[in-house]
């Protein structure tokens, strides 16, 4: 990892993020995306002429390109009943038992926030009429993983809220089937309908709607490159939860702290993205250094460890003076995840203005959040955290205002509106409400 010293060139390198656009493509992918289209396209062409295929060609598309990209040749996207009962069978019941506990925990924790559909009164003329998306979409990654608690952390909000359909749509793995964890996590959180497709053709079906794949009106889930630039491309067509980019952590750490722990968590999100960003910021010397050395350490036991290197030497092992320039630096980054190891830790969340997630001292992991804690993994990346929130409940729920006046409100309220709308030379406006006054 990176070695900076004193905040303001550790400001500089924690801040520099590059744009979606900018991102250039890997030559791996170059080659992969030259095999599947014929000619050279960068991400963006790509993704752009996936959406176009799918608008023209519907589900033939849906089918080409799963085959061309995926080398998964399919006769449906949709899964059937019966393969979502077969996938029991190939599910251990420890697992099943633990997606239980984890949809539970999960809907406890949804069902006791706030935000309700019903009508919310101001006063008795003005309220608000929150209501459910009647479908949403959800995206889980797959195809050489399967990602099941992904699949809770998105249906069991979306139940919560009372989403009428829920669509899921996953890559399928070589022989042709969504892994049956997946289909089992979306049979417990209640999963309306489940489609076999993957990347940025499962986001333009769901955003445009095919013969198979009904249209949405909002789409959620992190996914690769692809799936986010098709959420960025489709933005107006269908509503989306935000740009999930690679994973993120920041350790905000004291002398006291654990350095195999330090670097456990680090580790953790450095597996799955060679583009995860992990840093280390604390104001002891000492620490740092054995952080460094515990990270060599346990990277060699990973079965990752290929992916996880490259996020380790990209990384920044920060040296500040006080705890106080760390959890400020932990700010400025906006962190996906955020790890407070630190003495009194709870006494630091009151200074935290942005992150995703807050770990709260020693014995909480961010693993813990990631399966069964019971708020939403689905976190803002990139630096969003400054503005935007985790998936829940209000991500699936749309608000009506309602404005209910009698004669004696319209009297009250009338001439302040039509001197506004005069004002603005909107003359009609003004007579919508003058008529009624006569």
């Amino acid at each position: 990892m990176r070695k900076v010293k004193g905040f303001e060139e550790a400001s500089r390198l924690l801040t520099r993020r590059s744009s979606w656009e900018s991102i250039a493509t890997p030559p791996h992918l170059a080659a992969r995306l030259r095999e599947s289209f014929g000619r050279e396209l960068s991400l963006q062409q790509a993704v752009e002429h996936i959406i176009d295929e799918v608008r023209s060609r519907g589900d033939r598309a849906l089918l080409d390109l799963t085959a061309r990209l995926d080398g998964v040749e399919l006769d449906s996207v949709e899964v059937g009943g019966q393969e979502i009962a077969a996938a029991y069978d190939r599910v251990d019941e420890e697992l099943v038992a633990a997606l239980n506990l984890a949809a539970r925990r999960i809907r406890d924790f949804h069902m006791a926030c706030e935000v309700k559909p019903g009508t919310q009164s101001v006063n008795s003329r003005l309220a608000r009429l929150i209501r459910p998306l009647e479908r949403a979409g959800l995206y889980a990654p797959g195809g050489t993983a399967a990602y099941p608690s992904t699949v809770l952390m998105m249906a069991v909000p979306a139940g919560v809220a009372g989403v009428e359909q829920t669509m899921l749509a996953s890559p399928p793995a070589k022989d042709g089937a969504v892994p049956a964890p997946t289909l089992v996590a979306a049979d417990i959180a209640g999963i309306t309908r489940t489609f076999k497709i993957g990347g940025a053709q499962a986001i333009a079906a769901m955003a445009l709607g095919t013969e198979s794949v009904p249209r949405v009106d909002k789409v959620c889930g992190p996914g690769n490159i692809f799936v986010t630039l098709a959420k960025k491309a489709l933005y107006g067509s269908v509503a989306i939860d935000g740009l999930e980019g690679p994973s993120e952590i920041v350790v905000v750490a004291d002398a006291q702290a654990d350095p195999s722990y330090c670097a456990a968590d680090l580790l953790a999100q450095a597996e799955h993205d060679p583009l995860a960003a992990v840093a280390l910021i604390t104001d002891s010397a000492g620490l740092l250094e054995q952080v460094d050395a515990e990270l060599e350490i346990q990277l060699s036991r990973l079965e990752r460890r290929a992916v996880a290197r490259d996020a380790v030497e990209a990384g920044v092992l920060a040296l500040v003076d006080s705890v106080a320039e760390a959890v400020e630096l932990a700010n400025l980054f906006a962190p996906e995840h955020l790890s407070l190891m630190l003495v009194d830790a709870a006494s630091w969340v009151p200074q935290i203005r942005n992150a995703g997630c807050i770990f709260v001292g020693k014995d909480s992991p961010v693993a813990i959040g990631d399966y069964v804690a019971g708020p939403s993994h689905v976190l803002p990346t990139g630096g969003s955290a400054r503005f935007a929130s985790p998936l829940g409940v209000e991500d699936f729920l749309k608000v009506s205002n309602i404005i209910s006046l009698d004669e004696a409100g319209l009297r009250e309220l009338g001439p302040t509106a039509t001197t506004l709308a005069r004002a603005e030379g909107l003359d009609a406006h003004a007579r919508t409400i003058e008529i009624r006054l006569r």
